[in-house]
């Protein structure tokens, strides 16, 4: 599947910088699966109560379910979501079957405020909001490298 900058791009128009949702999207899968890992190390340790090892195992394949689910939620967003900055717009979209995308010209981009938490700025990730004149304001959450991203808008 061909990237959807590369199929909106005009004539003379060139990609400056690209971004994507950052990995933090992959946290609470990891953590599922760390809880499955924990439950079949518990069931392997509890081999003289059969009763035990069963409902660990159990509880391990519910879990593991549902890390897969998370996985591959995650997987899909970070798979389906482009954030480009052209030498002429800033261009963001999500989505598959349902795409939502968002577009302004980098001349009329007003400011560019970038929202980072302590865990944002050690992992770099935060949300980035463009304001631009008579275009409203945009917000994209959770993007890697939110400061270079602002970088790339404001650098003329």
């Amino acid at each position: 599947m061909a990237r959807y900058i590369d199929e909106i791009l005009q004539p003379g128009e060139k990609v400056l910088y690209s971004t994507n949702a950052h990995w933090i999207f992959y946290l609470p899968a990891i953590g599922a699966w760390i809880v499955a890992l924990i439950l079949l190390i518990v069931s392997g340790l509890a081999a003289a109560v059969p009763a035990l090892v069963l409902a660990c195992l159990a509880a391990a394949a519910v879990v593991a379910l549902i890390a897969l689910y998370l996985t591959i939620k995650a997987w899909f967003h970070r798979w389906t979501t482009e954030t480009d900055v052209t030498n002429m717009r800033v261009v963001h979209k999500t989505g598959f079957i349902k795409r939502r995308t968002f577009e302004m010209a980098l001349d009329k981009v007003e400011s560019v405020d970038v929202n980072q938490s302590i865990l944002g700025r050690l992992l770099n990730y935060g949300d980035v909001t463009i304001m631009g004149v008579g275009e409203g304001r945009e917000t994209i959450s959770t993007i890697a490298s939110p400061l270079a991203f602002r970088s790339a808008i404001t650098t003329r």
